[in-house]
């Protein structure tokens, strides 16, 4: 894409967003939508300039909601590549251990948010602790899936050309591995700040879900529409993030 196109698509994405902040905000001044239950984009601006700017209550809430998420995608992923790595030296105990990964795996985490409360408090840990559940099993699968989805030909010739394990490990199968991996920690990453926001939906001291909570229960919709935005911009933020560096670390393909 050529930079004439990129900014031809960008203004085609700014001339969208505008007629439809434009059309909502219309709609709802003209009573056509209530505001009491789908806010307005000036009462979404003007809250959000109040919790960065003027007040900046919600630096303290984002802060905590992003820490949480960095250390439950970090912790998750960690240990889900590191036990993919193990299940590809030992096949056998990654078969025994699979029917018990199965079962964990179909447990729904949020509905085990209470009981991480109870283990770790109001505080991040238990917060931490549902992030790093939803992140494990999707970087887990995601690790696994690489693995076995190496080119067993690949395989045959390295070491049909005299390549030690190791070399086959550095030089074929991680390699090889790493586009699917990457993948998986794409949607882990999404699925930490979703189980920690989730969780602060339920219980928590500080948060944008708990603020998300407060605001839902005195149905202040302007402040509702406006953390939504927020988590969304965070979301697609992160995401464009891990597609630069996954771009980079596979520049060789």
């Amino acid at each position: 894409m050529t930079f004439t196109d990129r900014h031809k698509v960008m203004l085609g994405h700014a001339a969208f967003v505008t007629s439809f902040l434009s059309i909502w905000e219309l709609s709802a001044s003209r009573g056509l939508l209530d505001p009491t239950f789908f806010g307005r984009p000036s009462g979404i601006a003007r809250y959000i300039f109040k919790g960065f700017v003027t007040e900046r209550s919600l630096w303290l809430e984002l802060g905590y909601t992003l820490l949480g998420a960095a250390i439950s995608f970090i912790a998750g992923s960690v240990a889900a590549i590191a036990l993919g790595l193990v299940f590809m030296v030992l096949p056998r105990f990654h078969k025994a251990a699979e029917p018990y990964l199965t079962l964990l795996n179909a447990m729904p985490r949020i509905a085990l948010a209470p009981l991480f409360l109870l283990w770790f408090g109001l505080g991040i840990g238990s917060k931490i602790a549902v992030g790093v559940s939803l992140t494990f099993f999707i970087v887990l699968a995601a690790t696994v899936a690489g693995i076995r989805g190496v080119n067993s030909d690949h395989l045959i010739l390295s070491r049909a050309l005299g390549a030690t394990p190791q070399q086959v490990f550095t030089k074929v199968t991680l390699p090889s591995a790493v586009p699917v991996i990457f993948a998986g920690l794409r949607l882990g990453l999404i699925f930490a700040l979703l189980g920690v926001v989730g969780a602060e939906l339920l219980a928590a001291e500080h948060g944008l879900g708990q603020t998300l909570a407060y605001l839902q229960s005195t149905f202040s919709m302007d402040g509702v529409m406006g953390l939504l935005l927020l988590l969304a911009l965070i979301g697609l933020s992160v995401t464009s993030l891990m597609n630069r560096i996954e771009r980079k670390l596979l520049s060789w393909q």
